[in-house]
């Protein structure tokens, strides 16, 4: 017995907490533990230390697990027992916070779905009229206005995002050689480049996007006001706003594609200068 009390005492005085590197002499009062596989001067440490360590990894999240980061053997941290009160609310706050992300990506989606319905429908009403367009929803079998009300928007952006305005200026540009009637009309589409300038993605900027949105949104109610200004002689409405929106992206991309190429020759015939020699250098 005097032997096992002989060697425990030197073994206990050579422990060193491995987060404040304090010993026993230090604080003879403190709780040791030894909380993994590790051995030698990181093999014991304070019992509060670790406890202010496992605070700092877990950040918050009392159940996250903590492992050593020497030995990477995961600590064993126990709790003690919950009252039936306390562990049914333990319970609850759990359930809760797992249904959360869930719930809130439910909310999320039946907003943007039910934001592009109501889109829909002043939509509909804005291109057919306001009487026609509640009496063709009120006859429509209501399935069908649930699945075909939201997908107006999202037709309007697909359409959007088609740049058929690129491919008619890649094709002009190819062929303006042989149509002499496109000089005319788009000064230097013809014209040979000295070098052929990068474009960049339209895509890939987030401001292209977001105009692509609102461009897509905004077409039904540009396409009504060109039709009653250009074509306020047809008594139908979705004609006059069927034929408004084609005038619009008639017109619209006739100036794009003048101002596309204006910027490419632009960018094709810019120059680099030398760099100024300032006097009294060689």
């Amino acid at each position: 017995m005097s032997e096992q009390t002989g060697l425990a005492l030197p073994q206990s005085m050579d422990r060193s907490c491995w987060v404040c590197f304090a010993t026993d002499e230090d604080d003879r009062t403190a709780e040791w533990v030894r909380p993994c596989r590790c051995r030698g001067s990181t093999k014991w440490v304070h019992q509060t230390c670790l406890q202010r360590w496992v605070d700092e990894k877990q950040r918050g999240n009392s159940t996250a697990r903590v492992a050593c980061p020497q030995c990477n053997a995961e600590y064993l941290i126990v709790f003690p027992k919950l009252g039936p009160v306390v562990y049914v609310l333990d319970l609850a706050d759990r359930l809760i916070s797992k249904a959360c992300p869930f719930a809130a990506a439910g909310i999320m989606v039946g907003s943007i779905y039910w934001t592009a319905v109501t889109y829909g429908a002043v939509t509909v009403m804005q291109v057919v009229g306001h009487k026609e367009g509640l009496d063709v929803m009120e006859r429509a079998d209501p399935l069908f206005l649930l699945i075909g009300l939201p997908t107006i928007p999202v037709m309007l952006i697909l359409g959007k995002m088609i740049r058929w305005e690129d491919y008619v200026l890649r094709l002009w540009r190819k062929y303006s050689n042989k149509l002499q009637i496109l000089n005319s009309i788009f000064p230097g589409i013809g014209c040979p480049v000295p070098r052929i300038p990068a474009e960049a993605n339209p895509l890939a900027d987030h401001v292209s996007a977001t105009r692509i949105l609102c461009g897509a949104l905004v077409f039904p109610t540009i396409a009504t006001i060109v039709g009653k200004l250009m074509f306020s002689s047809v008594n139908s409405n979705l004609q006059r706003t069927i034929l408004g929106g084609i005038a619009f992206v008639a017109i619209k991309g006739a100036f794009k594609v003048y101002f596309k190429q204006q910027q490419y020759l632009r960018q094709a015939h810019r120059k680099i200068l030398n760099y100024p020699e300032q006097e009294g250098h060689c």
